[in-house]
């Protein structure tokens, strides 16, 4: 096991909108780096445990590793607004199998301005999937342009669905302004080895303290069905749901 001087596991939230793979990405990681580490997963789903349980029937880790939190409200509330039951979540699996050494939150599904809170985590993967169109990446939002790593997931099917993968990838890179950019495909090898690379690297600098969290900001004003003005998420709010 690596020698953890940092005082907690590291935190790593993984967001992105719907159906663009973060659960299937979790499973790759933990099956690429649970040898090596010791790992805990929370999953965030509005009114389910679905993801959770994808999860432990593939067995990626041991089911009691494997945490849900079902929000009841938007997934953004969960992650941004309001993390205590999150932070409960990954508070229970850092004292129930100390020491552990990373912790992944997968937020629910949400859309382009789905962003974590610094009270909630160290770092972020923000998820697109070229079935999402290839203009999403250039549209940039909060969590494209300043998550800590940006994956343009699913890059095998690019040809399928009329999208240039690399056109796709460049765009993203011109909205981050340096910040990395991954391309993507559970059928590919190489790409899960940068993968696993990027996130040994993230591990080692937490480990050191040379890691500096960052806030990706928060979401942009917007609406829900029913709303008469926007949603303002530097504010306090809450959401009514019938």
């Amino acid at each position: 096991m690596p020698d953890t001087t940092s005082p907690r596991p590291l935190r790593l939230g993984v967001a992105g909108p719907v159906g663009t793979g973060k659960s299937t990405l979790i499973g790759t990681l933990c099956r690429e780096l649970s040898a090596q580490y010791e790992m805990g997963v929370v999953t965030n789903d509005i009114y389910t445990d679905e993801d959770a349980r994808m999860l432990r029937s593939a067995g990626v880790l041991p089911v009691e590793r494997i945490k849900a939190v079902e929000t009841g409200a938007c997934p953004h509330t969960a992650i941004r607004d309001d993390v205590t039951a999150n932070l409960l979540a990954v508070e229970d699996l850092e004292q129930e199998f100390a020491p552990l050494d990373l912790v992944v939150i997968e937020s629910g599904g949400d859309n382009l301005t789905a962003t974590f809170s610094p009270a909630l985590i160290d770092a972020q993967i923000f998820v697109l999937d070229v079935a999402g169109g290839g203009d999403v990446a250039r549209k940039g939002g909060p969590g494209v342009e300043r998550a800590d790593l940006l994956i343009i997931n699913k890059t095998d099917l690019a040809p399928h669905v009329g999208v240039d993968a690399e056109r796709m990838v460049a765009d993203a890179g011109s909205v981050r302004d340096g910040l990395p950019v991954l391309a993507l495909s559970q059928r590919d090898p190489e790409s899960i080895g940068h993968l696993r690379e990027w996130l040994e690297g993230l591990l080692e600098q937490h480990r050191t303290g040379a890691h500096t969290p960052q806030d990706p900001g928060p979401m942009a004003p917007h609406f829900h069905a029913g709303d008469d003005k926007p949603h303002d998420h530097t504010e306090p709010h809450t959401h009514a749901h019938s």
